[in-house]
């Protein structure tokens, strides 16, 4: 009898204990509120970046590339709530919600609005505010097609204020971001790469603390 109790306490336990790894594995595979990450674009393999460059033309606001270098810092965007919202720390982002996305070195959202974008004359993509704040134009809507948003989705982002899609376009820059694609956004998005897979960053869970240091950033998870 005391062999028997002990296998049925035994099994009860290891059932526990795999309910317990099996629940936090399907947390961690979720992108989160506060996550720090690169956008990957599937098609052309860049990352979103951004840097303290300007456009020469259409807004003159600071441009929006994507770069094919994975060890960039200038490619990390943080996640957070559309402007006057807050959403918790570490909460799994729903499919359908509508986020920003701050860069992390420069602190301006990623932004658009109806200028012309310099190379391919479709809808221009920038990044805008100060310190995390901006307007509307920083607003994307979270297109993917489960319940939330999962680390290996192909997702696309549609800008709120203009309908357009966040898109890579294989035309490329010259001096000084050489060699550097154009990213802008486009109404119909079907014949262009407007496909996103979050990649290298921090992906922050609920039961972990509320601050940390952004110098962790720089070793590639």
């Amino acid at each position: 009898m005391l062999g028997i109790s002990f296998c049925k306490a035994y099994l009860l336990c290891s059932a526990t204990l795999m309910l317990i790894c099996w629940t936090e594995t399907k947390n961690v595979e979720y992108v989160t509120c506060g996550t720090v990450a690169k956008l990957y674009n599937i098609d052309l393999k860049v990352r979103l970046h951004s840097h303290d460059v300007k456009y020469g033309a259409g807004s003159g606001q600071q441009s929006v590339t994507g770069t094919d270098l994975s060890e960039d810092i200038n490619s990390h965007w943080e996640i957070k709530a559309q402007s006057g919202k807050r959403c918790k720390r570490g909460e799994a982002i729903k499919c359908g919600s509508i986020v920003r996305f701050t860069h992390l070195t420069t602190k301006k959202n990623l932004h658009s609005h109806l200028f012309s974008s310099p190379l391919s004359g479709n809808q221009e993509v920038s990044a805008y505010g100060n310190d995390g704040e901006g307007d509307t134009g920083d607003h994307w809507y979270v297109d993917c097609s489960g319940d939330y948003w999962e680390r290996d989705d192909d997702i696309r982002l549609k800008h709120v204020d203009t309908g357009s899609y966040l898109m890579a376009s294989s035309l490329s820059y010259g001096r000084p971001i050489n060699g550097q694609r154009e990213i802008a956004a486009v109404k119909n998005p079907r014949p262009f790469s407007t496909y996103w897979r979050v990649k290298e960053g921090i992906f922050i869970h609920k039961d972990e603390p509320t601050d940390f240091h952004s110098d962790y950033l720089h070793t590639e998870l």
